[in-house]
């Protein structure tokens, strides 16, 4: 079972970094994808395909003064 953010999650087939985002609606301009305590570099967000072990977190950018 995939972890994001500390809550499980599975979907139906392997999806990549950048399917996940699509999937919780987040734009991933403004994220940083960590996979394992290891951060995946935004080019590589379409080629990393996630598995069921993987613990995923991701932090968004928030603006503000």
């Amino acid at each position: 079972m995939l972890i994001v953010n500390g809550k499980e999650m599975k979907f139906e087939k392997d999806i990549t970094v950048n399917e996940l985002l699509q999937k919780l609606d987040l734009n991933p301009d403004k994220v940083v994808v960590e996979v394992n305590l290891d951060i995946v570099s935004k080019d590589r967000y379409d080629e990393h395909i996630l598995s069921d072990s993987d613990s995923v977190e991701i932090v968004a950018f928030v603006g503000g003064g």
